[in-house]
């Protein structure tokens, strides 16, 4: 990857922008180039905390696929014409044809994070990376009421309207948060933690969660360390088969979140339920099936090393200097049982906005500015179709939400591609409707 400017190489003066990005992950890269090729005379920045980003740096294990078809990309379903298509990279990079000869149904995760820096490098001089936003305010400049964005290293930069796409929030369950111990790491973390495990390789070790993601980390963790004991904490009966199916995929149709929108709580809830297993605690059937034959072969040799135990709730844990002692729960029976592990991956996703348990009610980023905003009767902060949240009084400059929304919005917003190019064409029509742009 290339090396990018640090934010003192790159900052524009203290003068207000018309668009100020805060993150340039996918999201916010994808309404960058938006803005480039819709409405060039735009003034767009972006704050990116990173000093080098690398989309799903903690996740880019060997063998893993995007999940996703690859014209769902940061721009082919709002302009297939673009030169920032996934195709277009791989035409540049001169790998077109040899991609296309390729016995996969998905793109390999490791290709589509160097199309994200590819395109993240064309966009340079309109982003600070290594600025990490710490304090949003609202000031007026004469008489014109403005955001104000402060970093980390005291600088700031000001602007008519904001999009806020940092990314949601990680989950981390009750028994382990505000755990210090290197021995415990989100999945966010995963490849960064490991990597650093090379003289004394673990023993023992715990991945909490059923989605993707843990299956693939469990198989990573296997092949790793070959000798270590592998134990996959599931809450539910088992590993889930992902819903593949085209009609539950429809789902991530722009249609579907219009009419995701406009539905009840209530029935947003029974949507949800529905829909989970197309894109959380569910895995493909290549990595299952590859899990399942794993497991039986070593129970074939007498040699079992990797074990999933269901219906299974971390209770508590606790580290200490050789490990963490944990306390399960089986959630049926209320029988419990301990374990020592040397190391602990949380594969448990993300927070989502809500009122609810493990959801968050509102980005912490926004706690200088919430007040402005509206809450409906339940919690939810209150999100327009156009992803920007309600003011409670005049003089609130626009703010936008890029991915953050799946609960307003449905799964089409939950953290993956598939409609990514659509949002950020969306979020450009509302800065045009409020005359920022």
């Amino acid at each position: 990857m290339t090396d990018r400017p640090n934010v003192q190489e790159t900052a524009p003066a203290f003068e207000p922008v018309d668009v100020l990005g805060v993150g340039f992950g996918p999201a916010n890269l994808s309404l960058a180039i938006a803005l480039q090729e819709d409405l060039p005379e735009a003034g767009a920045f972006f704050l990116e905390a990173a000093s080098n980003p690398v989309w799903q740096g903690g996740l880019l294990l060997d063998g893993s696929n995007m999940q996703n078809h690859p014209n769902r990309d940061l721009v082919t379903l709002r302009n297939p014409r673009s030169r920032y298509s996934f195709l277009n990279y791989l035409f540049e990079e001169g790998r077109l044809i040899e991609h296309l000869n390729l016995p996969l149904e998905f793109p390999l995760r490791k290709e589509y994070a160097q199309y994200i820096d590819w395109a993240t490098r064309q966009f340079q001089p309109q982003v600070a990376f290594g600025a990490r936003a710490t304090k949003i305010a609202v000031a007026e400049a004469d008489g014109t009421p403005e955001y104000v964005v402060t970093c980390a290293d005291g600088s700031q930069q000001r602007a008519r309207s904001l999009v806020v796409g940092t990314g949601r929030t990680p989950f981390v369950p009750g028994p382990f948060a505000g755990l210090d111990t290197p021995r415990v790491c989100h999945l966010t973390r995963y490849l960064h933690t490991v990597r650093e495990l090379t003289d004394k390789p673990p023993q023992s070790i715990a991945v909490i969660g059923g989605s993707q993601s843990a299956v693939e980390i469990v198989l990573d963790l296997a092949h790793r360390f070959p000798q270590a004991r592998i134990v996959n904490y599931v809450r539910k009966f088992g590993l889930r088969l992902k819903d593949t199916s085209p009609f539950s995929e429809e789902g991530f149709f722009p249609a579907f979140t219009d009419y995701y929108y406009r539905a009840s709580r209530a029935s947003k809830n029974e949507l949800d339920a529905y829909m989970r297993p197309t894109n959380y605690s569910s895995t493909d059937a290549d990595v299952l099936h590859h899990l399942y034959a794993l497991i039986y072969e070593q129970r074939l040799d007498g040699d079992q090393r990797i074990f999933v135990r269901g219906n299974s709730e971390v209770r508590t844990a606790e580290p200490d200097d050789t490990g963490v002692r944990l306390e399960v729960e089986e959630v049926h029976t209320k029988d419990v049982s301990t374990d020592h592990v040397d190391l602990v991956i949380l594969a448990t996703g993300f927070r989502d906005l809500g009122p609810h348990q493990g959801q968050e009610a509102y980005p912490a980023l926004l706690s200088g500015v919430i007040d402005r905003f509206q809450f409906d009767d339940e919690g939810h902060l209150v999100v327009e179709p156009d992803y920007q949240l309600r003011p409670c009084t005049d003089g609130t400059p626009p703010l936008f939400l890029n991915g953050l929304c799946e609960s307003s919005h449905g799964i089409g917003d939950a953290g993956s591609f598939s409609l990514l190019s659509l949002r950020a064409a969306t979020i450009l029509d509302g800065l045009r409707k409020q005359g920022v742009v």
